[in-house]
């Protein structure tokens, strides 16, 4: 694996911040959510950015369904604030029943 640059590495831990903020936000607010992870390539920082909320079955996950464009606005909004725009904020959050290693 090639080693992060500089850059990569402030990006890689706005990311992280952001997840870590919306994942508490998430188990507070929605029943069934497990955790918050993430997927990107910091080469082709912010468009390969992918957070998912993992959920613990398909009961929790469908009564979530109605709130996830509530979910990629403040993930859009908060990625604003740290300076990244995503052009498509439905693109970067989906709610899942998968993990990580999936």
């Amino acid at each position: 694996m090639k080693k992060l640059s500089a850059v990569q590495i402030k990006q890689q831990a706005l990311v992280l911040n952001t997840a870590e903020k919306l994942e508490e936000q998430g188990r507070a607010e929605l029943p069934g959510m497990l955790q918050c992870w993430f997927d990107v390539e910091y080469h082709l920082f912010p468009s390969t950015l992918l957070l998912c909320f993992q959920f613990e079955n398909e009961q929790a996950l469908a009564a979530a369904e109605p709130d996830l464009l509530k979910w990629q606005k403040r993930l859009s909004g908060a990625m604003l604030k740290k300076g990244v725009i995503l052009k498509d904020m439905r693109k970067h959050l989906v709610f899942t029943l998968k993990g990580p290693d999936d």
